[in-house]
Formats: structure tokens, C-alpha cells, sequence
């Protein structure tokens, strides 16, 4: 008799490497109450908060639980021209993760956007014990990120190019992190 939980394999329509569903089981992975505390800093912006000290990026881990592995704010991306060449830079080829991401953007009908993103890195060439694993506890992650605009499921760097990015928006985007988009 065939086991009763299964697992589904789904292969995207853009030639890349199988991408796993896991139709009937989470892989019981927890989330760090530290996960849960930062997010919720993150969705709710004061206007007297020190702009400095306001967290862009989160990168997070699995290590027996979801975790945090490093936080960036404001005042460590001063000097960064490149948001998203910095964040290309924390997805290696070889490791699976989670991001939380404060998105900041122009669009052509309202202006200045900020828009909370919650990201799973899961690279093609990357372990496939880790892709499963990333891909099976990404549901304990959406229920502790209720509220953010976009859930993006990332296995190429490319998928961080500005202007890959900002169609995933589905917004009218002008600039990307202050930076206009070609074509704009």
C-alpha cells in the first residue's frame, strides 16, 4: 500500500531544475519567535523611528528551526549603490534561504511605494535535500508573514535583476531603489 503523505514534483515552464511541492506534508520546521519580533518591526514603520536604524533585509536560515542569519539596516547599506547587487551577493549557489525584504520603489501612478517582500532562495544547482526542505517549511513562513504585498520564489540570480524584479511587482515601476529601470 502507497504511503498516504506524498510528495509532488512540478517542473516550471521555464526550463529550470524541478521546483517541490509537498502537497500533503510541512516538514514540522518551527519559526524562532526572533523571526515572528522582527517581522513584526518591519511591517509597522513610526514615523519618529531613526531612519538609520530601520531594517531592510533579513536573511534567515534553517538550522533545527527558522532562524535569523543577518540583518541589514539603513545604515549598513549606506554606501551600497546596488540594493539588489547586495542581495545577489547573499544568495550563494550552493545554499538554500529565506529573506524578508523592505522594497522601495517609484511607480508611475502613486509615487514612492515600500513594500515588504518575503523571498525563498532556492537555487537550481543547489543541494536538493536543502531545496526540499526550504520549499516544505515555506508555509510555516507565510503564516508568520501574514500582511506582506509579494511572496517570490527565487532559483536564479537573475530572478534579481531590477527589471525581473519589478515585473514580479505587477506595478507600473519606474525606479527600483532609487535607480530608473531601463526603458523608463
Amino acid at each position: 500500500m502507497p504511503p498516504t503523505t506524498e510528495s509532488t514534483l512540478f517542473h516550471s515552464n521555464c526550463n529550470r531544475s524541478f521546483v517541490f511541492i509537498l502537497a500533503k506534508q510541512a516538514s514540522g520546521v518551527q519559526v524562532a519567535d526572533e523571526v515572528k519580533q522582527i517581522f513584526n518591526v518591519m511591517k509597522v514603520v513610526k514615523n519618529d523611528d531613526d531612519e538609520k536604524e530601520r531594517i531592510r533585509i533579513v536573511q534567515l536560515w534553517i538550522d533545527g528551526e527558522i532562524k535569523v542569519e543577518n540583518i541589514y539596516r539603513e545604515k549598513d547599506l549606506e554606501g551600497v549603490d546596488n540594493v539588489f547587487k547586495f542581495i545577489k551577493d547573499l544568495m550563494r549557489p550552493d545554499q538554500s534561504r529565506y529573506f524578508l525584504y523592505d522594497c522601495h520603489f517609484d511607480t508611475k501612478e502613486s509615487g514612492r511605494k515600500e513594500e515588504l517582500i518575503f523571498m525563498m532562495w532556492a537555487p537550481d544547482n543547489g543541494p536538493m535535500k536543502s531545496r526540499m526542505q526550504y520549499a516544505s517549511s515555506k508555509s510555516a513562513m507565510c503564516r508568520v508573514v501574514q500582511g506582506v504585498k509579494h511572496i517570490f520564489e527565487m532559483h536564479d540570480v537573475e530572478d534579481m535583476e531590477p527589471g525581473s524584479f519589478a515585473e514580479r511587482l505587477k506595478h507600473n515601476v519606474l525606479k527600483m531603489e532609487g535607480h530608473p529601470l531601463r526603458g523608463n
